[in-house]
């Protein structure tokens, strides 16, 4: 049986890894608390402060971070934070499958089923895009469900639930695992569906351990969530896809190599996540956020008065000062070295110095995980800028989008092969694909030029006859099917007078009336 038989560390992931990936998770969760708890107690909810954070030299320095400081006791948490690291991941997907890619095939029953499972699989393209970018890679997998759909569909896992096989920078299997509610609060106990994909088969196990142990196998049927599973794995818990020559997940790093990890075996073959090495500007881009903050706080206005002119509570209850819309005279006299009984305080906000710190701490922040800064509204002026203004400011970031699309296409290809080959298979049993060739994907332009700049450049063309109308017509219209495309084509050239007649198709009734059409 390929799932393990006895208890066992869980995950089964390198502890540099496993950090690594909890850190962005907490980054990328945009949630303070969490923040805390990984920079504080490393995600210790029993130790809250880390004895390193009170130790001198480099290791003192480290842990001493703006989320590593310990709040003192009996004081309220007043650190801010500016989700940075989500506002990347977001970006990142977006450049990536704003657009929904292109599906292929030359096949037209291929085809038209391909069309058909663009609409559903571009959510799942945008969220997968995010989790890649925060954890360095996502995975897709193939699922089924008789009561949900009568045929399977394309489903996401991050990167922080499997733990993959890698042969020569290739999946060749990869378990993913869920964390199962134990139907009681106080339980201790932990329940974890284990998910193994190889070719051509499916594995599925329970089991019952702890937050760091896998604990001991459990019959499917003791959990109401793998219950349906029971009657429908063989002896060794797996079963079938009815797609023997295809693996039913695939892995879409987010680029690679991952410096920090290409040291470690079990991880050299993992994508980098883009908040890798940014960790302490974001860090730093908290503190300054949280100090404008504290300036706006101690910038409100005080005044502070005479101890003779505060109302007295009474004995042992100290005094105040009452404020009023309308007070009676206070008929006082200037006295030496008290000429203003009444004073007021207000400081300086540093509005400036906190705002130009906090956009170079964005900027660089963007800058090392691969974007322009204006892709995130950096410099901008709000006035209106084609498309080539666009790409000229943000090269940095299509220039990464381009390399992450590198390590997206092959992913994509061999998950949309592995479901057609499972929809083909016994299971479902769907006719009229062609599985000899995998989809091709092609990614679409985030940035697409206007309608003015298209009609220049093909003004352009148009006068340099080099290209045709037809030609014309697809590059303003790309969206355009062939008959769209050609009855476009015929208007402009009869609207144009450039439509003549076959005169190898003129018949007695005419010329024009058999086989006529535009020529150029």
């Amino acid at each position: 049986m390929p799932l393990p038989t006895a208890d066992t560390p869980w995950p089964p992931v390198d502890t540099r890894v496993l950090t690594s990936l909890a850190d962005w998770d907490a980054w990328y969760s945009a949630e303070p608390e969490r923040l805390e708890q990984r920079y504080e107690g490393r995600g210790s909810l029993e130790q809250a402060n880390r004895p390193a954070q009170y130790a001198g030299g480099l290791r003192g320095r480290l842990a001493r971070w703006f989320w590593g400081q310990p709040t003192p006791a009996g004081e309220k948490s007043s650190k801010l934070h500016i989700p940075l690291a989500g506002d990347i991941a977001r970006t990142s997907s977006g450049l990536l499958f704003s657009e929904p890619p292109a599906l292929i095939s030359e096949h037209q029953g291929t085809q038209d089923r391909l069309d058909a499972m663009a609409k559903s699989l571009h959510p799942t393209l945008l969220e997968a895009g995010e989790v890649c970018a925060a954890l360095g890679g996502a995975y897709f997998r193939v699922v089924w469900d008789d009561e949900v759909s009568d045929r399977p569909w394309i489903d996401t896992v991050a990167a922080d639930r499997a733990v993959p096989e890698f042969r020569y920078g290739r999946l060749t299997a990869v378990t993913f695992w869920t964390v199962l509610d134990s139907g009681d609060t106080n339980d201790r106990r932990l329940f974890r569906h284990l998910e193994r994909h190889e070719k051509g088969r499916i594995f599925h196990g329970l089991y019952e351990g702890s937050l760091t142990a896998l604990g001991a196998a459990r019959p499917l049927a003791d959990h109401p969530d793998t219950a349906p599973l029971a009657a429908m794995v063989d002896a060794e818990g797996g079963l079938d896809t009815g797609a023997p020559a295809h693996l039913t997940a695939s892995y879409m790093p987010n680029v690679r190599p991952a410096r920090a990890w290409r040291h470690i075996p079990s991880a050299a073959y993992w994508g980098q996540s883009d908040f890798q090495g940014i960790e302490g500007l974001m860090d730093a881009l908290d503190e300054a956020w949280t100090s404008w903050m504290r300036d706006l706080q101690d910038g409100r206005s005080r005044i502070i008065v005479g101890d003779h002119l505060l109302q007295s509570l009474g004995p042992g209850k100290g005094v105040r000062w009452e404020d009023r819309r309308v007070y009676t005279g206070l008929n006082m006299l200037p006295r030496a070295g008290d000429p203003d009984p009444i004073t007021s305080v207000q400081f300086a906000i540093r509005v400036k110095e906190h705002a130009d710190t906090c956009a170079a701490l964005t900027e660089q922040a963007a800058r090392q995980a691969g974007y322009s800064a204006s892709t995130f509204g950096e410099h901008g002026d709000g006035q209106a800028v084609t498309a080539t203004e666009i790409k000229a400011r943000e090269r940095r970031s299509l220039a990464t989008r381009a390399r992450k699309a590198l390590y997206a296409d092959p992913a994509l290809s061999d998950i949309l092969a592995a479901q057609l080959a499972v929809e083909a298979g016994f299971r479902f049993g769907v006719t009229g694909l062609d599985l000899s060739v995998p989809p091709k994907v092609e990614f679409q332009d985030s940035v697409t030029e206007g309608l003015g700049e298209l009609a220049t450049t093909a003004e352009l063309l148009r006068r340099a006859e080099a290209a045709s109308t037809e030609t014309l017509v697809r590059m303003q219209h790309p969206d355009w099917d062939d008959q769209q495309v050609t009855a476009e084509v015929a208007a402009i050239l009869g609207e144009s007078g450039r439509a003549v007649s076959d005169p190898t198709m003129t018949g007695a009734e005419g010329p024009g009336t058999h086989g006529s059409g535009p020529v150029e």
